[in-house]
């Protein structure tokens, strides 16, 4: 995402150096006539030798006069004794331009890169350990960037490095690649459009543009800023800072989700630690399961480690319709797993459960509405597989003041709250609210529920069970408390022959009725009923088996 690719542009500036280390190699010896075949031999040496690798140079073409231009192609960098990957950094075609006083200076005016390729081999097996002979990619940091060998006493070729600036330089059709870890899968790929540097050298800050596609969620990505001094001993001690924009990212590459989303923010620090400050926006954001688009925005604090990608998020202040959350967590990578786990601390003090239900529930008007408390653990973890099978949540919510906007179901439960409260005679429906509470566990696509309380007037339900978020089933099992006995429920005649069942469903300590139900079938058809297994039980009784068809009724029990 948005916040994880000042490291790829890292790497990416990385790699600017190697061609400009092919142009330092040129101008030390530009004053010293020498053929284009031995020039190219010295500067694959050189490369070599500087950074512990091995280098292929397919050709090199040199003109000094009447300025100097240097022309080459067919450069392979890859880590020494490693054929089983491809090159880590590759260059199609490069050329190096400067004047005579521009180069009395130790300026170069102009360098090109065309086709740069840095394609990163995974760094760890699943055992967690580098593969045979594999060098892991901050030990293969180190050595590309360690210092040079010693040299003899009286070389200052180093020194003269140091000192050598390129005006600016110019890096078009690149791409960074990731190489997974398991043979079969694709790499990811981010496509740099360009890339432009300006005074880059050794010693100093080289301010930075580049354009380039971000690979998950695809999407278009404007950045500029500084980079360096490069520290040569301590890589991630390197200075980073600036700007970034990005544009028409595909939140449908998730499954389970879609939205165009836009982000733009500022970002500064050192390669090792980078602190994002971002803001994000997707108009039409959603849960495809339940097909209702929200306007979702967020405001991030990010803490990047550029050398490995892992993020830390505090916090991140999100907004969506009249509802707000704050999240702390981080983007982590596993080892073992084929990607980054999510995982954050989510609390919602103002939110409304209609706005929740509406990224949810498959309807044009939420179920409920309602003020919503919540606070859960969120995991997410890598894979191609649906967000809503794949989302992890635990913890525990209330909602206040609940109405359900369905006329008759709210009908039903105004009938309730006033039968439970013995105002069966009374014509009179007040209009009363919900109360909710309990603690709830999202897993594979089932929400379970191991405890929740449903309030009204009167009438108090203890329900526990599980919720299909994809079949949008529902079982459910509890006990309904109320403050009217059965008979009280009714009037006249009826309520006379139920008061013989009082006693079977009084309330422990008398005062009112409790009756087992269960609630179960689909969220648009549910189906209320007596849960005749903890009836009995609570009578201590078991209840009659099940006849079938033409056998004749059992005897009638004898009283004891």
């Amino acid at each position: 995402m948005a916040i994880r690719h000042p490291r790829r542009l890292a790497l990416i500036i990385i790699a600017a150096f190697v061609s400009f280390a092919v142009v330092v190699f040129l101008m030390l010896r530009s004053t010293v006539p020498f053929s284009s075949e031995v020039a190219r031999n010295r500067v694959a040496a050189v490369l070599a030798d500087h950074l512990d690798s091995d280098v292929e140079l397919q050709d090199l073409r040199l003109r000094l006069l009447p300025q100097l231009r240097v022309e080459g192609s067919g450069l392979k960098i890859r880590h020494k004794g490693r054929r089983d990957v491809p090159p880590l950094i590759s260059i199609a075609h490069f050329t190096a331009e400067g004047d005579l006083s521009a180069l009395l200076r130790r300026h170069v005016s102009r360098l090109t890169v065309d086709g740069l390729d840095i394609e990163i081999p995974p760094d760890r097996n699943r055992d967690g350990e580098p593969p045979a002979g594999e060098a892991t990619a901050a030990q293969h940091s180190r050595r590309t960037d360690s210092p040079a060998p010693s040299r003899a006493a009286g070389d200052t070729s180093n020194d003269t490095v140091r000192t050598i600036v390129v005006d600016e330089m110019i890096s078009t059709d690149s791409r960074l690649v990731i190489i997974p870890r398991e043979a079969g899968k694709n790499p990811k790929v981010w496509a740099i459009h360009r890339l432009r540097m300006r005074n880059l050298g050794v010693d100093q800050a080289m301010p930075f543009e580049a354009m380039l596609t971000n690979a998950v969620p695809p999407g278009d990505i404007q950045t500029s800023g500084s980079f360096g001094p490069w520290q040569a001993d301590e890589p991630g001690q390197t200075p980073l800072e600036g700007k970034f924009q990005f544009d028409r990212a595909d939140l449908g590459f998730f499954k389970g989700i879609s939205g165009i989303l836009t982000a733009h923010g500022t970002f500064g620090g050192t390669l090792a630690r980078l602190d994002i400050h971002g803001e994000t926006d997707t108009p039409k954001f959603t849960v495809t399961a339940a097909g209702n688009p929200v306007p979702l925005h967020a405001t991030y604090h990010a803490i990047v480690d550029g050398t490995n990608g892992n993020t830390i998020l505090d916090p991140v202040n999100g907004s969506f319709l009249n509802t707000s959350l704050v999240a702390r967590g981080g983007v982590i990578d596993t080892p073992g797993d084929a990607g980054r786990t999510v995982t954050l601390d989510v609390t919602m003090d103002r939110a409304r459960l209609e706005d929740v239900l509406k990224l949810a529930v498959k309807s044009a008007r939420p179920p409920m509405t309602g003020a919503l408390r919540l606070k859960t653990k969120f995991v997410l973890p890598p894979g191609d597989v649906d967000v809503v099978k794949k989302l992890q949540l635990a913890g525990q919510f209330s909602i206040a003041d609940t109405r359900f906007t369905d006329p008759g179901v709210q009908t039903k439960i105004n009938e309730l709250s006033r039968r439970s409260r013995g105002n069966a005679a009374n014509p009179e429906v007040a209009h009363v609210s919900s109360q909710f509470n309990g603690t709830f566990r999202l897993g594979g696509g089932s929400l379970k529920i191991p405890k929740v309380t449903f309030d009204v007037p009167g009438a108090l339900v203890d329900l526990s069970g599980n919720y299909d978020l994809v079949a949008e089933n529902i079982d459910f099992a509890g006990t309904l408390t109320m403050d009217a006995t059965i008979s009280q429920l009714t009037t006249g005649f009826k309520s006379k022959l139920l008061r013989m069942v009082d006693p079977l469903f009084e309330k422990r300590g008398g005062g009112g009725s409790e009756i087992p139900l269960k609630i179960n079938g689909s969220r648009k058809n549910p189906t209320f009923g007596l849960d005749r297994a903890r009836f009995f039980k609570r009578r201590g009784e078991q209840p009659a088996p099940a006849r079938r068809q033409g056998e004749a009724a059992p005897p009638p029990r004898q009283k004891s």
